[in-house]
């Protein structure tokens, strides 16, 4: 965090707690799903094949890269960050794939931002597949969503904060700095 003053409030996840409640919303989406598959297309959804495994690794990672992707879109949408202000990678260490900027957004702005992902790589799949009866893309968005833990962990932290408040993201950690609004930051 450089340049910038003391933040009134740090918001840093538990990628363990995370990856935990990540599996079992991915557990209990998919068995979600696959109820709802079958009481609207009554038959077996998806068979295993070494085809269909292909095809879910191939859609996994379109997916999470499109997850990031559109973190970044929500940036430029609700947090009028300039393209070249943001940076899509993989930290190999954490095991995690992310997108950030070095701009301030408003604490609305972000929220927006993180949850824009969820709705387009998770419910648009989950969607696709119950009216396709696709079992391939059923299980994606159920890792889609399950994904989103972290999102969803830091939205949820972000939710009792006002609105107006200045977040700033950490470029190396699962970590937002906060600050209130009127506040000089250098």
């Amino acid at each position: 965090m450089e340049n910038l003053t003391e933040p009134d409030k740090i918001i840093e996840i538990d990628l363990p707690s995370v990856a935990k409640s990540g599996l079992w919303i991915t557990v209990w989406t998919l068995i979600g799903l696959l109820i709802v598959e079958g009481l609207i297309h009554q038959g077996a959804s998806f068979t295993f094949s070494i085809m269909n495994i292909l095809y879910f690794i191939g859609g996994y990672v379109v997916l999470i890269i499109l997850h990031e992707l559109f973190h970044l879109l929500g940036f430029r949408v609700f947090g009028k960050v300039p393209w070249r202000s943001m940076v899509v990678g993989m930290n190999l260490k954490l095991g995690i794939a992310y997108a950030t900027t070095d701009r301030l957004m408003t604490n609305r702005a972000i929220q927006k931002a993180l949850l824009l992902p969820f709705w387009t790589t998770g419910v648009v799949p989950a969607v696709i597949g119950l009216v396709t009866g696709n079992g391939i893309w059923l299980t994606l968005a159920a890792f889609l969503i399950g994904g989103a833990a972290g999102d969803f962990a830091m939205y949820k932290e972000l939710r009792k904060l006002p609105d107006d408040w200045l977040v700033k993201d950490d470029p190396q950690q699962p970590k937002l700095y906060l600050f209130e609004p009127g506040r000089v930051i250098q």
